[in-house]
């Protein structure tokens, strides 16, 4: 794989579009290309990574084809059956670490390749990666998704320098991963949205060329999902290609519009109320799909409202953050003080502030609504998507009660410094008439 966009060159965006990951294999047998690389990087002694579930798919194949390099290896197995990437997992990685290794090389797909990042960046060696399913977009961007104190936080980490998605791995992994990973393709619909929303309101950065570049991905991706349910290995390319090609995205824009909006939002609170009070969870990929499939017709219900100035006006002035702090701490557990203490940063229910965005979301609304119809599915568009691949459509399926679902909206205002749909609703004054309306 070669850049997508020629770094020396400055876009239209003003930016150059980089990204560090430098070479990706995607075909059968696609491990046998790891000694070129280890060798590309004068590698004498490798450390590989995987636990009880991965490692057994490429570990003793990938140390022969070492061996036969002239090239020694050391391998670190977790054995827990559910591992989480907690303080506890990246103590013991870190503790097993070998000084003398000089390339490190993961086997696995979320848990490993977060924590096999955040190594390759405390050691700064070249990091390949070994997708043990083509189940999320997370292979690639420069940071990880780590539990700490039971709290969900991004942590800094180092992106690969090679990705290897051997198709006679990826289609051999359970197909519900593969359901996961385009579950995580279709979030793009919402994120790339929300970054031409956030453009039109916020006149926050924005790219066409690299948020077309996304869709082109998630397009590819959904054309061919029916294909995934038989491990075809057409689908799975094009699957696990597209998650690669849209960590890129991230890297391209040297943002998280293109892979993430309010959808993954829903899923880091179902996740976070998981890790505090024990109620059920679902992969992140899936959870990501069903935040679409709800934040999809959040907007096109938005598209059918007069906006009032009066009454948004009303409703941000009778918000009661202190109020609103208690029930987050209720809802979400102990993630909710990193939530609330966010506000003092960002100040998104400050009144003039407010006041200032509004005036801008009344004066650009028919290029916000036309931006809405054009650029998303229908309702029943997006479901006959979910319906290829026998995914789930409701909360329900997976376990959850679907009187959540209001306050799980209500609540992603709060998770990150990023304009999305419920603050978008919130400046409205129509959060909770949404709700009640689609939930």
């Amino acid at each position: 794989m070669n850049q997508h966009f020629d770094p020396n060159v400055v876009c239209e965006c003003g930016k150059a579009h980089k990204t560090a990951v430098e070479a990706c294999v995607v075909e059968s047998g696609a491990i046998s290309h790891i000694p070129e690389y280890a060798k590309k990087y004068g590698a004498k002694k490798a450390f590989l990574i995987g636990d009880i579930n991965t490692y057994p798919l490429a570990g003793d194949k990938i140390e022969k084809l070492l061996a036969a390099e002239g090239i020694e290896s050391k391998s670190f197995i977790f054995k827990e059956r559910r591992l989480e990437p907690n303080e506890q997992a990246m103590g013991s990685l870190v503790f097993h670490f070998d000084a003398k290794c000089d390339i490190i090389i993961a086997i696995g797909s979320g848990v490993i390749n977060d924590l096999s990042k955040v190594l390759a960046f405390l050691t700064n060696k070249p990091y390949v990666i070994v997708a043990s399913a083509a189940f999320m977009d997370g292979y690639v961007p420069a940071s990880s998704s780590m539990a700490v104190d039971n709290v969900k936080v991004t942590v800094p980490a180092k992106s690969p320098e090679v990705v290897i998605g051997d198709l006679d791995i990826l289609t051999g992994a359970p197909v519900h991963m593969a359901k996961a990973g385009l579950g995580d393709m279709l979030a793009k619909y919402i994120a790339v949205l929300e970054w031409k929303i956030s453009r039109i309101v916020n006149n926050e950065y924005y790219c066409d060329k690299v948020a077309d570049f996304t869709m082109d991905c998630v397009k590819k991706a959904v054309d061919e999902a029916p294909g995934l349910l038989k491990r075809d290995k057409n689908s799975m390319e094009a699957l696990f290609g597209g998650l690669i090609n849209c960590g890129c995205a991230m890297d391209y824009a040297g943002c998280s519009r293109p892979g993430g909006g309010v959808e993954h939002y829903f899923s880091h609170i179902w996740d976070m109320r998981a890790l505090d009070f024990g109620t059920p969870v679902s992969s992140h990929g899936v959870q990501c799909a069903l935040g679409t499939l709800y934040a999809i017709k959040c907007y096109h219900a938005l598209t059918e409202i007069v906006p009032n100035k009066e009454k948004a006006l009303a409703y941000a002035k009778s918000f009661n953050f202190e109020e609103w702090s208690g029930q987050l701490r209720e809802f979400v557990g102990k993630g909710a003080e990193a939530m609330i203490a966010l506000e003092a940063k960002e100040r998104k229910y400050d009144l003039d502030k407010h006041a200032k965005r509004l005036d801008v979301i009344l004066d650009k609304w028919d290029e916000i609504v036309k931006t809405i119809k054009e650029h998303l599915p229908t309702n029943e568009e997006f479901e006959a998507i979910l319906d290829s691949i026998e995914a789930p459509k409701s909360i329900e399926e997976i376990g959850m009660d679907k009187s959540i679902l209001p306050m799980t909206l209500k609540s992603t205002k709060d998770i990150r410094d990023k304009y999305v749909l419920s603050k978008l609703l919130w400046d409205l004054g129509e959060l909770d008439d949404i709700c009640e309306k689609v939930f």
